[in-house]
């Protein structure tokens, strides 16, 4: 029997995926770095402490992976506080499995983001945990942020649904023993073998019900 819901952040509550591609990309031209066409589905997942020295490594950006980090967030918070890009149906998905189960959040965004957003979408209130995967040794398709948000919620993870929407969080979250929601992301798609581990595929959140999760 289901015991907790855990939710993805970037592509299932917030249309962000394409944000975090473009900014990063503009700062890796900024700095003189060298952007290739893979880089954001390689970053997909990663932690900020891998993908800041991803950018360092193998995009070339001369600052330290810190700052790479800290420059990245301060754009975002800028964007985010002119318009949050929430995912049409993004509050009522929330509401209604929060009415039901305790929800837990595993993102990897970073903390600042994951506060700032909860706030200013006015969702915070509705999750009893929160997990950024800077704050686990290993960012997905490794299970560690969705192992942490089980063990916060004090629910084991086999009796925890994940809602994701990548092809790293659909991986990570099955690593760690949970039921996989996937709600694919439409601008960059998980691959059918990924989709295939997925135990439901849903095409909105709108679909997204007690039923079904249950």
């Amino acid at each position: 029997m289901i015991a907790a819901v855990v939710f993805d952040l970037d592509g299932v509550l917030l249309d962000s995926e394409q944000v975090w591609d473009e900014l990063r990309e503009q700062l890796v031209e900024d700095r003189g770095g060298r952007w290739h066409d893979g880089a954001h589905t390689e970053m997909m997942g990663m932690s900020s402490v891998e993908w800041s020295r991803y950018m360092r490594d193998e995009l070339d950006v001369p600052d330290p992976p810190e700052e790479i980090s800290a420059e990245v967030v301060r754009r975002l918070e800028e964007v985010y506080r002119r318009g949050l890009p929430l995912i049409d149906g993004a509050e009522h998905a929330v509401e209604r499995l929060a009415a039901r189960w305790p929800l837990g959040l595993a993102s990897s965004s970073n903390r600042e983001l994951i506060d700032l957003v909860l706030e200013l979408a006015g969702l915070a209130r509705f999750f009893r945990v929160t997990v950024s995967s800077e704050e686990v040794p290993r960012g997905k398709p490794a299970p560690d942020v969705y192992l942490e948000a089980a063990r916060a919620l004090r629910v084991p993870p086999e009796r925890c649904t994940a809602v994701e929407d990548s092809q790293n969080g659909i991986r990570a979250a099955k690593a760690a023993g949970m039921r996989v929601i996937a709600i694919p992301n439409p601008h960059f798609p998980p691959g059918q073998e990924s989709l295939a581990l997925a135990d439901v595929t849903l095409g909105s959140l709108a679909e997204l019900t007690p039923s079904v999760v249950a």
